[in-house]
């Protein structure tokens, strides 16, 4: 579990200053979470994007915890490519040194204030700190705030693919962000 302490200059919606928080990215425990994780991506994604509980089996997932709430969740594969959306057999075949975020979600009624762009930081600071050389990530067309945020943190767009999500059926975006090895 990684702990630390964030504090905020910036002021709430209701203009009182914001206070420092606890936070804390603690992976998830399988077993145990799956039924936690499950619930947690209802309340964030769509229906058709849901994960089912096998697929929360294979992933190396993390919760974002700020004072003690469970605010955020990423899940990671850890040197595989994202490539379902090309490939007949619909598959994510190995690369060494390439981390694949899987999900990044924050509850809605936490959006909008930064814990997004927090989370997207400690999943890059993650992957350097595991040496991976690349992360790759795919999302709806239609998220424009999850594009925006990859974007500043240096991301490049590999690929568009048209329906490759249903319900409604639209494009995934594929982005990519090659980690220079000085930095890691």
């Amino acid at each position: 579990m990684l702990v630390g302490v964030l504090e905020s200059g910036r002021k709430r919606k209701n203009g009182t200053p914001n206070r420092e928080m606890q936070t804390q990215f603690q992976k998830a425990l399988i077993p145990a979470d799956i039924r936690s994780l499950a619930t947690f991506d209802h309340k964030v994604f769509h229906r058709a994007d849901w994960f089912d509980r096998e697929d929360w089996r294979t992933y190396e997932s993390w919760w974002m915890i700020i004072d003690n709430k469970k605010v955020g969740c990423c899940a990671f594969e850890q040197h595989v490519d994202f490539q379902d959306d090309v490939r007949d057999d619909g598959e994510n075949p190995r690369l060494r040194g390439s981390l694949y975020i899987v999900s990044t979600g924050i509850l809605p009624r936490f959006r909008s204030q930064g814990f997004g762009t927090l989370l997207k930081c400690w999943q890059i600071c993650y992957a350097r700190r595991h040496d991976f050389k690349r992360v790759v990530t795919n999302t709806r067309k239609s998220n424009r705030s999850m594009i925006t945020l990859n974007r500043r943190f240096g991301f490049k767009i590999l690929r568009t693919t048209p329906g490759y999500y249903e319900d409604p059926l639209e494009p995934t975006v594929v982005m990519e962000l090659a980690l220079d090895a000085n930095e890691r």
